[in-house]
């Protein structure tokens, strides 16, 4: 085997990407603290063609540094949106026919591996900030609560790493 080089990955322009279609995925950020974590999202979120990442409450916006560190250029290719309060998002959201899905460990939730996505639905994923989680309103507002299995002593993973998992594991559903 030989690794690949940069000009062999056949890599999107920004144009391209923004004419290609979008898994039916948008990802919340409900009160980020960490701007590396936004900038992975964001990197995360481009990866998986995903149609928006709305930004909402403290989560800080591109343009900005820290972000792009991380970002490394998909604020460009990836739409997104600041809205203030997350409440109103969601409300939103679901009166425009999108499931809300807070990821978070809650009473009945489902856990992630055994959720399977319905054809032609569009999804919003939630993730919450890294010591609260996402706000309890929002849980109780959410159509679904996903659950991470986690298995080990640790039962949190960063929101970064929570975001990869969750957008992997239902692009590969949503996309087969």
């Amino acid at each position: 085997m030989r690794k690949l080089k940069n000009s062999e990955l056949g890599r999107k322009t920004v144009e391209e990407f923004k004419q290609t279609e979008k898994t039916p995925i948008i990802v919340v950020l409900d009160n980020i603290r960490s701007l590396n974590n936004v900038g992975s999202v964001f990197r995360t979120s481009d990866a998986f063609l995903i149609e928006k990442i709305y930004l909402c409450g403290i989560t800080a916006t591109p343009p900005n540094k820290e972000i792009h560190k991380t970002a490394l250029g998909s604020t460009e290719s990836v739409d997104w949106e600041y809205v203030e309060n997350t409440m109103d998002l969601v409300e939103k959201l679901q009166a425009d026919n999108v499931k809300v899905l807070s990821i978070e460990q809650a009473e009945n939730s489902t856990m992630l591996d055994t959720f399977t996505p319905k054809p032609n639905q569009k999804y919003a994923v939630v993730f919450g900030n890294e010591v609260k989680g996402v706000q309890q309103e929002v849980v109780s507002a959410s159509d679904i609560c996903i659950e991470i299995p986690q298995l080990g002593t640790k039962h949190s993973l960063n929101i970064s790493v929570s975001c990869g998992v969750v957008l992997w594991d239902l692009f590969t559903k949503m996309k087969h």
